[in-house]
């Protein structure tokens, strides 16, 4: 009899522990453990400070990405590639005690460089957020905390966006409101019943070719870091012009949606 309750408590135990894990590992999408990085804020408790960047988005508050924004060192943010991703975000330790039992989802819209100030963003994980999402995890007093940090989906609503802009033997896209994996790695545009012409990367999320499209309707083909490629055509009429945004498919971790569809 003993035994048999001492077998049956410790198959609880074990229960206990593998369930523990297991939301452990639910935290973060498919199981993947969070990370470890520190987090620091800047652009004022109105983040107005962080209204551009090195990701090439020129009025972020009017974005759907609002405040919930970080710049993100080097290490993450990979020469730009990593514009537009999402990241969950949670305080795991502060010398002042100065962690929220929250946790929240930032998009990255900027570069922390090396040398900033207190050496946070120098070769290490880092992320720089806005104040009003900063907030949301650690109280501002605490100044820089310690954070576990996971790549999740993005949530948008809408399509993606495109600003065009440029010149007729310059154009450049601006791409924002991505879904899915919400960085982009790959685009390619074309011109009326065209070819579809592949843009290079000027820096952060804007495109550009040489090509002249002026008088053609424009469509684009996106393609982000998880390999899916989401076609929007006819984004914009023939009549279209320089400084204009238009709103492309809607881009999920699996699908792309409103006329457009998915390669590979």
């Amino acid at each position: 009899m003993a035994a048999g309750l001492a077998a049956g408590g410790r198959m609880a135990q074990l229960w206990i522990v593998g369930l523990l894990m297991m939301l452990q590992a639910l935290w973060s999408p498919m199981g993947v453990a969070a990370l470890p990085a520190h987090a620091t804020f800047y652009g004022g408790s109105d983040a107005s400070g962080t209204n551009n960047g090195a990701c090439g988005y020129s009025n972020v508050l009017s974005t759907p990405f609002g405040t919930m924004t970080a710049a993100l060192s080097s290490p993450l943010f990979n020469e730009g590639l990593s514009c537009g991703s999402c990241y969950k975000v949670r305080c795991s330790g502060s010398s002042t005690g100065g962690c929220i039992d929250n946790e929240i989802m930032v998009t990255a819209t900027n570069l922390c460089p090396h040398g900033s100030e207190g050496g946070w963003c120098d070769g290490k994980p880092h992320f720089d957020m806005s104040q009003p999402a900063f907030s949301q995890i650690a109280k501002p007093v605490a100044g820089v905390v310690e954070v576990e940090y996971t790549k999740v989906p993005c949530p948008r609503k809408g399509g993606m966006q495109f600003t065009v802009m440029g010149h007729t033997y310059f154009l450049q896209v601006l791409i924002f409101n991505v879904g899915g994996s919400g960085d982009v790695t790959a685009v390619k545009v074309r011109g009326g019943n065209g070819e579809w012409i592949a843009m290079t990367r000027s820096w952060g999320q804007l495109w550009q070719t040489g090509k002249v499209l002026d008088g053609q309707a424009l469509s684009f083909q996106v393609t982000t870091s998880n390999g899916k490629t989401c076609v929007s055509n006819y984004v914009a009429g023939s009549h279209w012009k320089y400084g204009q945004t238009f709103e492309g498919s809607h881009l999920s971790l699996h699908r792309c949606l409103s006329g457009g569809h998915v390669e590979n």
